[in-house]
């Protein structure tokens, strides 16, 4: 019996890794992905690594781990993969607070941000 196996949400020769909560903005986290939309994987890494955002590391752990489950759940070449998608959204956000003089506070916004990377195997021309 058991559950039915869960639909492919991404193409057959795409691959799909998702970061749930990463620290920081997503208008900041946009602008990191905004730098690999389009490029080849291996470019797209080094674009990363050498980038001077904090964001670009968190970025380049859920791309390095989209690039994994290309070459180990579903057989891709790493050398032929493009990233297709980089899309940014909102996560939880933490609420805390700040005390301040005469009895007063006020809040502190401390917002996470999700990050979906898409790679897609393409044919070399």
């Amino acid at each position: 019996m058991g559950k039915q196996k869960a639909p492919r949400r991404v193409g057959e020769k795409e691959a799909l890794s998702v970061g749930t909560t990463i620290r920081g903005s997503a208008q900041k986290l946009n602008l990191v992905a905004g730098l690999i939309r389009g490029k080849k994987a291996e470019e797209a890494l080094n674009i990363l690594t050498f980038s001077k955002r904090a964001m670009a590391q968190d970025a380049k752990k859920v791309l390095a781990s989209a690039i994994a489950n290309a070459e180990n759940n579903h057989n891709l070449d790493v050398d032929a993969l493009v990233v297709a998608e980089a899309s940014v959204g909102k996560s939880v956000t933490m609420k805390r607070f700040h005390t301040r003089g005469r009895g007063k506070s006020t809040r502190i916004l401390k917002p996470f941000s999700r990050l979906r990377i898409v790679v897609r195997e393409v044919e070399e021309a």
